[in-house]
């Protein structure tokens, strides 16, 4: 199955025509998870994925077992799959780890990052702030999750990326469809610091940055409302 793309803006997503029905089906469920179209709990079933994009259900067991190993989806024994919807205590796990993972990005990052990354990273987080500013939530929410994707690519480190990669975007599912007042979650200031510091090569600063930032997410996770949802409509797929 295809990598995904870099998300840095809407024109960075692969053709429609070019991908082949299985890549299509990932493609569109894993933004619609991402821009909580589809939000935690929801269940995939089989039968109705099958009949949206006209695939055998071994094809969609397929592409429910690849988001499934992305963390964004859950197989259940006799239930079936969910939306990943983490615990509390798992969050809080995710979040500890994520606080090791990402210290050792920012010690490889500070020692061999160069001004074109840093260029790149502050377009990202030019990106990240138009799209708040522009009342695009979901954007921003992908490009936030984005950001520390990209920072584990500059470490270097493939497997750390592939762990950090999982965990963002379980994370990612903890952000509340609904607006909220005061700070946001991963919000673009927060990423700015973090940026400001690895440039000055001031490891210490950075990690320190990157820990607040990480302490803030967590604290901003906010209660999920339950809602029911059309998984056709939620797809952008008309009616049969």
């Amino acid at each position: 199955m295809a990598a995904r793309p870099k998300l840095i803006n809407t024109l960075a997503q692969p053709q429609e025509s070019r991908l082949a029905p299985e890549e299509r089906m990932y493609f569109e469920i894993y933004d619609a998870i991402m821009e909580h179209r589809l939000p935690a709990g929801t269940k995939l079933t089989e039968q109705a994925l099958s009949e949206i994009y006209d695939l055998a259900r071994h094809n969609v067991r397929k592409v429910l077992i690849k988001l499934a190993a992305d963390g964004l989806v859950d197989l259940e024994p006799n239930r079936g799959a969910y939306i990943a919807s983490p615990t509390e205590q798992e969050a809080q796990d995710m979040f500890e780890l994520r606080q090791t993972l990402e210290q050792l990005v920012m010690q490889k990052v500070a020692q061999s990052a160069t001004a074109a990354d840093f260029a790149r990273l502050r377009r990202m987080i030019d990106d990240e702030r138009d799209a708040y500013m522009q009342g695009n939530r979901p954007l921003w929410i992908r490009l936030s999750a984005d950001f520390h994707i990209e920072l584990a690519k500059l470490g270097g480190n493939l497997l750390l990326v592939d762990m950090l990669r999982r965990l963002v975007s379980r994370t990612t599912l903890l952000i509340s469809t609904t607006e909220t007042t005061g700070q946001q979650p991963c919000s673009f200031d927060e990423h700015l610091a973090v940026v400001d510091a690895l440039e000055k090569k001031d490891q210490q600063g950075a990690q320190h940055e990157m820990a607040r930032h990480l302490e803030q997410c967590a604290c901003r996770m906010l209660k999920r409302p339950d809602r029911r949802f059309d998984l056709r409509a939620a797809l952008g797929k008309p009616d049969a």
